[in-house]
Protein backbone atom coordinates (compact mmCIF):
# COMPACT_ATOMS: atom_id res chain seq x y z
CA UNK A 1 0.00 0.00 0.00
CA UNK A 2 1.59 3.26 -0.94
CA UNK A 3 1.92 6.44 1.27
CA UNK A 4 -0.36 8.31 -0.47
CA UNK A 5 -3.92 6.82 -2.09
CA UNK A 6 -6.22 8.76 -4.74
CA UNK A 7 -9.65 9.70 -2.72
CA UNK A 8 -12.39 10.98 -4.85
CA UNK A 9 -14.04 13.88 -2.53
CA UNK A 10 -11.83 14.34 0.09
CA UNK A 11 -13.45 17.25 2.15
CA UNK A 12 -11.45 20.33 1.81
CA UNK A 13 -9.82 19.66 5.54
CA UNK A 14 -8.33 16.42 4.59
CA UNK A 15 -7.79 17.53 1.29
CA UNK A 16 -5.20 20.28 2.67
CA UNK A 17 -3.31 17.61 4.89
CA UNK A 18 -3.06 15.61 2.65
CA UNK A 19 -1.10 18.82 0.45
CA UNK A 20 0.70 19.52 3.70
CA UNK A 21 2.34 16.27 4.14
CA UNK A 22 2.90 15.61 0.99
CA UNK A 23 4.94 18.43 0.86
CA UNK A 24 6.99 18.04 3.87
CA UNK A 25 7.89 14.63 2.58
CA UNK A 26 8.81 16.20 -1.37
CA UNK A 27 10.31 19.35 0.72
CA UNK A 28 8.20 22.12 -1.13
CA UNK A 29 7.90 24.41 1.87
CA UNK A 30 7.48 27.24 -0.03
CA UNK A 31 4.11 25.37 -1.88
CA UNK A 32 3.51 23.87 1.73
CA UNK A 33 3.58 27.48 3.25
CA UNK A 34 1.77 29.44 0.48
CA UNK A 35 -0.92 27.10 -0.36
CA UNK A 36 -3.94 27.87 1.70
CA UNK A 37 -3.25 31.40 0.00
CA UNK A 38 -2.82 30.55 -3.46
CA UNK A 39 -5.46 27.97 -3.05
CA UNK A 40 -7.98 30.92 -2.50
CA UNK A 41 -6.64 32.99 -4.98
CA UNK A 42 -6.92 30.45 -7.13
CA UNK A 43 -10.48 29.71 -6.65
CA UNK A 44 -11.34 33.28 -6.63
CA UNK A 45 -10.00 34.16 -10.04
CA UNK A 46 -11.36 31.06 -11.15
CA UNK A 47 -7.77 29.58 -12.65
CA UNK A 48 -7.99 26.34 -14.17
CA UNK A 49 -5.84 23.27 -13.07
CA UNK A 50 -3.64 23.43 -14.95
CA UNK A 51 -2.59 27.46 -14.05
CA UNK A 52 -3.24 26.44 -10.60
CA UNK A 53 -0.70 23.66 -10.92
CA UNK A 54 1.44 25.99 -12.55
CA UNK A 55 1.56 29.41 -9.97
CA UNK A 56 2.56 26.46 -7.25
CA UNK A 57 5.52 24.79 -9.20
CA UNK A 58 6.56 28.85 -10.32
CA UNK A 59 6.24 29.65 -6.61
CA UNK A 60 8.58 27.11 -5.34
CA UNK A 61 11.16 27.80 -7.73
CA UNK A 62 11.20 31.20 -7.50
CA UNK A 63 11.53 30.61 -3.71
CA UNK A 64 14.34 28.37 -4.05
CA UNK A 65 16.65 30.97 -6.66
CA UNK A 66 16.14 33.26 -3.91
CA UNK A 67 17.48 31.27 -1.42
CA UNK A 68 20.33 30.02 -3.27
CA UNK A 69 21.08 33.53 -4.34
CA UNK A 70 20.97 34.25 -0.30
CA UNK A 71 23.28 31.45 -0.09
CA UNK A 72 25.71 32.85 -2.46
CA UNK A 73 25.96 35.74 -0.87
CA UNK A 74 26.66 34.91 2.36
CA UNK A 75 29.12 32.48 1.02
CA UNK A 76 31.10 35.27 -0.12
CA UNK A 77 31.65 37.05 3.12
CA UNK A 78 31.06 40.34 2.20
CA UNK A 79 31.91 42.73 5.46
CA UNK A 80 29.11 45.20 4.39
CA UNK A 81 25.27 44.91 2.18
CA UNK A 82 26.48 47.23 -0.69
CA UNK A 83 24.22 47.15 -3.53
CA UNK A 84 24.03 49.00 -7.41
CA UNK A 85 21.04 50.56 -6.54
CA UNK A 86 22.29 52.10 -3.40
CA UNK A 87 25.37 53.86 -4.81
CA UNK A 88 25.51 57.50 -5.29
CA UNK A 89 25.93 58.69 -8.96
CA UNK A 90 25.15 62.05 -8.43
CA UNK A 91 27.26 62.16 -5.60
CA UNK A 92 30.82 60.98 -7.44
CA UNK A 93 30.43 62.15 -11.30
CA UNK A 94 33.33 60.73 -11.58
CA UNK A 95 31.64 57.46 -12.02
CA UNK A 96 29.64 57.06 -15.35
CA UNK A 97 26.60 54.40 -14.82
CA UNK A 98 26.68 53.36 -18.17
CA UNK A 99 30.29 51.94 -17.38
CA UNK A 100 28.84 50.23 -14.29
CA UNK A 101 26.16 48.91 -16.47
CA UNK A 102 28.76 46.58 -18.57
CA UNK A 103 30.48 44.80 -15.79
CA UNK A 104 26.68 44.30 -13.71
CA UNK A 105 25.54 42.04 -16.37
CA UNK A 106 28.23 39.68 -14.77
CA UNK A 107 29.28 38.25 -18.72
CA UNK A 108 33.14 39.19 -17.47
CA UNK A 109 32.94 36.98 -14.52
CA UNK A 110 31.03 34.20 -16.87
CA UNK A 111 34.46 34.85 -19.25
CA UNK A 112 36.50 34.91 -16.74
CA UNK A 113 38.06 37.99 -17.17
CA UNK A 114 39.74 40.76 -14.21
CA UNK A 115 38.21 43.98 -12.95
CA UNK A 116 39.59 46.88 -11.69
CA UNK A 117 38.66 49.50 -9.57
CA UNK A 118 41.28 52.19 -9.03
CA UNK A 119 40.30 55.45 -6.93
CA UNK A 120 41.36 57.34 -3.81
CA UNK A 121 39.21 56.30 -0.42
CA UNK A 122 36.15 57.37 -0.25
CA UNK A 123 35.12 56.95 -4.00
CA UNK A 124 33.09 54.10 -3.86
CA UNK A 125 35.71 51.42 -4.70
CA UNK A 126 34.43 48.96 -2.44
CA UNK A 127 31.31 49.97 -2.56
CA UNK A 128 30.95 48.97 -6.27
CA UNK A 129 33.03 45.98 -5.62
CA UNK A 130 30.97 44.27 -2.90
CA UNK A 131 28.23 45.58 -5.11
CA UNK A 132 29.34 43.95 -8.37
CA UNK A 133 30.27 40.91 -6.66
CA UNK A 134 26.98 40.50 -5.15
CA UNK A 135 25.16 40.74 -8.94
CA UNK A 136 27.80 37.76 -9.71
CA UNK A 137 26.47 35.79 -6.26
CA UNK A 138 22.80 36.63 -7.83
CA UNK A 139 23.29 35.69 -11.29
CA UNK A 140 24.71 31.89 -10.04
CA UNK A 141 27.99 32.49 -9.68
CA UNK A 142 30.31 31.35 -6.35
CA UNK A 143 31.94 34.46 -5.04
CA UNK A 144 34.45 35.17 -2.67
CA UNK A 145 35.45 38.67 -0.99
CA UNK A 146 38.49 39.17 1.02
CA UNK A 147 40.79 41.93 2.17
CA UNK A 148 44.14 41.35 0.26
CA UNK A 149 46.18 41.42 3.39
CA UNK A 150 44.36 39.12 4.94
CA UNK A 151 44.30 37.05 1.80
CA UNK A 152 48.39 37.39 2.03
CA UNK A 153 48.52 36.27 5.47
CA UNK A 154 46.27 33.13 5.02
CA UNK A 155 48.23 31.81 1.92
CA UNK A 156 51.49 32.50 4.53
CA UNK A 157 49.84 30.52 6.86
CA UNK A 158 48.74 27.49 4.69
CA UNK A 159 52.17 27.34 3.25
CA UNK A 160 53.80 27.86 6.65
CA UNK A 161 51.33 24.55 7.78
CA UNK A 162 52.35 22.54 3.99
CA UNK A 163 48.54 23.29 3.01
CA UNK A 164 49.42 25.50 0.25
CA UNK A 165 48.31 23.52 -2.68
CA UNK A 166 45.03 23.02 -0.95
CA UNK A 167 44.10 26.74 -0.03
CA UNK A 168 45.26 27.92 -3.56
CA UNK A 169 42.86 25.07 -5.10
CA UNK A 170 39.70 26.91 -2.59
CA UNK A 171 40.59 30.08 -4.05
CA UNK A 172 40.84 28.42 -6.99
CA UNK A 173 37.70 26.95 -7.06
CA UNK A 174 35.48 29.88 -7.29
CA UNK A 175 33.77 32.36 -9.91
CA UNK A 176 34.77 35.74 -8.94
CA UNK A 177 37.64 36.39 -6.65
CA UNK A 178 37.17 40.12 -5.27
CA UNK A 179 40.20 41.53 -3.59
CA UNK A 180 39.81 44.68 -1.45
CA UNK A 181 42.36 47.14 -0.64
CA UNK A 182 44.79 46.31 -2.67
CA UNK A 183 47.65 48.89 -2.60
CA UNK A 184 47.14 50.39 1.20
CA UNK A 185 50.26 48.36 2.61
CA UNK A 186 53.29 46.74 0.97
CA UNK A 187 53.68 42.84 0.86
CA UNK A 188 57.17 41.22 1.46
CA UNK A 189 58.61 39.36 -1.31
CA UNK A 190 57.17 36.17 0.04
CA UNK A 191 53.64 37.30 0.40
CA UNK A 192 53.47 38.98 -3.06
CA UNK A 193 54.52 35.77 -4.54
CA UNK A 194 51.74 33.60 -2.56
CA UNK A 195 49.34 36.22 -4.12
CA UNK A 196 51.13 36.01 -7.64
CA UNK A 197 50.28 32.47 -6.94
CA UNK A 198 46.45 32.47 -6.86
CA UNK A 199 46.67 35.53 -9.51
CA UNK A 200 48.26 32.77 -11.96
CA UNK A 201 45.71 30.04 -11.18
CA UNK A 202 43.12 31.69 -12.18
CA UNK A 203 44.41 33.99 -15.38
CA UNK A 204 41.98 33.28 -17.94
CA UNK A 205 39.82 30.99 -15.93
CA UNK A 206 38.06 32.68 -13.11
CA UNK A 207 37.91 36.18 -12.69
CA UNK A 208 39.53 38.32 -10.24
CA UNK A 209 37.77 41.86 -9.31
CA UNK A 210 40.56 43.80 -7.28
CA UNK A 211 39.67 47.64 -5.61
CA UNK A 212 42.88 49.66 -4.78
CA UNK A 213 43.69 53.58 -3.90
CA UNK A 214 47.20 53.45 -6.20
CA UNK A 215 47.18 53.44 -10.09
CA UNK A 216 49.02 50.89 -11.70
CA UNK A 217 52.11 52.93 -11.60
CA UNK A 218 52.44 53.12 -7.58
CA UNK A 219 51.37 49.46 -7.19
CA UNK A 220 55.70 49.33 -6.83
CA UNK A 221 55.35 50.46 -3.22
CA UNK A 222 53.26 47.54 -2.43
CA UNK A 223 54.64 44.71 -5.28
CA UNK A 224 58.53 45.92 -4.34
CA UNK A 225 60.04 43.56 -7.08
CA UNK A 226 59.45 45.64 -10.61
CA UNK A 227 59.56 41.72 -12.43
CA UNK A 228 56.65 40.82 -9.99
CA UNK A 229 54.84 43.72 -10.20
CA UNK A 230 54.83 44.22 -13.81
CA UNK A 231 53.70 40.35 -13.96
CA UNK A 232 50.76 40.94 -11.25
CA UNK A 233 49.77 44.16 -13.09
CA UNK A 234 49.38 42.00 -16.40
CA UNK A 235 46.97 39.43 -14.55
CA UNK A 236 45.12 41.73 -13.53
CA UNK A 237 44.06 43.62 -16.51
CA UNK A 238 44.81 41.47 -19.41
CA UNK A 239 41.38 41.15 -21.11
CA UNK A 240 39.40 43.00 -18.60
CA UNK A 241 37.67 46.24 -17.55
CA UNK A 242 39.29 49.24 -15.59
CA UNK A 243 37.02 51.63 -13.84
CA UNK A 244 38.38 54.87 -12.19
CA UNK A 245 36.23 56.13 -9.39
CA UNK A 246 38.26 59.58 -8.81
CA UNK A 247 40.19 61.72 -6.40
CA UNK A 248 37.45 63.37 -4.83
CA UNK A 249 36.03 61.66 -1.08
CA UNK A 250 32.87 62.24 -1.83
CA UNK A 251 32.41 60.18 1.15
CA UNK A 252 34.31 62.94 2.93
CA UNK A 253 32.11 65.91 1.52
CA UNK A 254 28.81 64.36 2.86
CA UNK A 255 30.57 64.00 6.07
CA UNK A 256 31.61 67.60 6.06
CA UNK A 257 27.98 68.46 4.55
CA UNK A 258 25.95 67.04 7.47
CA UNK A 259 28.31 68.65 10.26
CA UNK A 260 27.72 72.24 8.55
CA UNK A 261 24.27 71.65 8.94
CA UNK A 262 24.52 70.42 12.47
CA UNK A 263 26.23 73.25 13.22
CA UNK A 264 23.69 75.43 11.30
CA UNK A 265 20.98 74.19 13.09
CA UNK A 266 22.59 74.83 16.77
Amino acid sequence: MTTFQRHRGLTEQAADAAVDQACRLLRLPTIRAQFPELAEAAARDQMSYRGFLAELLMTECDDRARRRSERRIKAAQFPLEKSLRAFDFEANPSVDPAVIHTPATCEWVKKGLPLCLIGDSGTGKSHLLIALGTEAAMAGCRVRYTLATKLVNELVEAADEKVLTKTIARYGRVDLLCIDELGYRELDRRGAELLFQVLTEREEKKSVAIASNESFSGWTKTFTDPRLCAAIVHRLTFGGNRIQTGTESYRLALTQARAAAHDASG
